[in-house]
């Protein structure tokens, strides 16, 4: 794993091949120092990536977070001196401690490195609308992996630091979020950029977004039967032992159910 430049000042930090916890990470060489986008899930993760962006030499002045989940906030620690913004949902999630054994039940090939005392570092500044947070970066909040999310734009690179809102290439998890809302706020990630830093999977473009927007609607419309989901690029894609999880979520927010999935409660030994 090394930090890949995608364009001058701003790189992506892969962890391929993807899948559920190896989550990416971005980084933005700014005027002031670095921004970091998301910081990933355990420390054989997150050390190797710390080490590399102190590399730079440049002082990590800001973390943003685009989503609450552990595969984003986990090193959240490791960049103690940096600002860490996120939506006003990742703010309230992290201020509550986290369940160690259902992270370990839902995330088995990590499970030893997560510590009974697992803390994360709480937001210090919610990001409610667009903000320009440097001269290069502009925090956006959109929705779908959950209520609340943030995405990174660099347009002067034409560069987006998708984080959670863009699985390429591997099967999303939507347990939190809105499959529907999801799909529908892909069409103005793809609009922003045309280079796309995902949170999971190879660096893409709007080619990649279409077809994760693609099996999204498929979940919709597949209305609570993962049979029901067609043939499409998803046909080779790792995890797709969740699409019933995120077909489940589909069905219960059609009929103005917003709880977890059974099937993900099931998964983490909670039902």
């Amino acid at each position: 794993m090394t930090l890949t430049a995608v364009a001058p000042g701003v790189h992506a930090w892969l962890q391929l091949p993807s899948g559920l916890g190896r989550a990416n990470a971005g980084v933005v060489v700014d005027e002031d120092g670095v921004t970091l986008v998301d910081t990933l899930m355990v420390a054989s993760q997150w050390e190797p990536f710390g080490e590399a962006v102190d590399e730079l030499g440049r002082p990590i002045r800001r973390v943003v977070l685009t989503s609450s989940h552990i595969e984003f906030v986990g090193g959240t620690p490791r960049f103690w001196q940096a600002a860490m913004y996120g939506s006003a949902q990742t703010s309230a999630h992290l201020d509550q401690p986290a369940n160690v054994e259902v992270l370990r039940r839902l995330f088995p090939d990590h499970a030893a490195e997560l510590p009974d005392d697992l803390a994360t570092r709480r937001v210090s500044h919610v990001v409610q609308e667009a903000a320009q947070l440097t001269p290069a970066v502009q925090a956006i909040p959109v929705g779908g992996q959950m209520e609340e999310n943030l995405v990174a734009l660099v347009p002067g690179a034409d560069v987006l630091l998708a984080g959670a809102m863009c699985a390429f290439g591997v099967t999303p998890l939507v347990f939190q979020g809105d499959p529907g809302l999801w799909a529908d706020t892909l069409d103005e990630l793809a609009d922003l950029a045309s280079v796309i830093v995902p949170g999971h999977g190879p660096v893409g473009g709007v080619e990649e977004v279409r077809d994760l927007q693609g099996y999204l609607r498929a979940c919709v419309e597949a209305d609570g039967h993962p049979e029901a989901i067609p043939d499409g690029p998803w046909d080779t894609w790792p995890g797709r032992e969740l699409d019933p999880v995120n077909v489940e979520r589909a069905a219960m927010l059609a009929r103005g159910d917003t709880g977890v999935p059974p099937s993900l409660l099931q998964r983490v030994g909670l039902a």
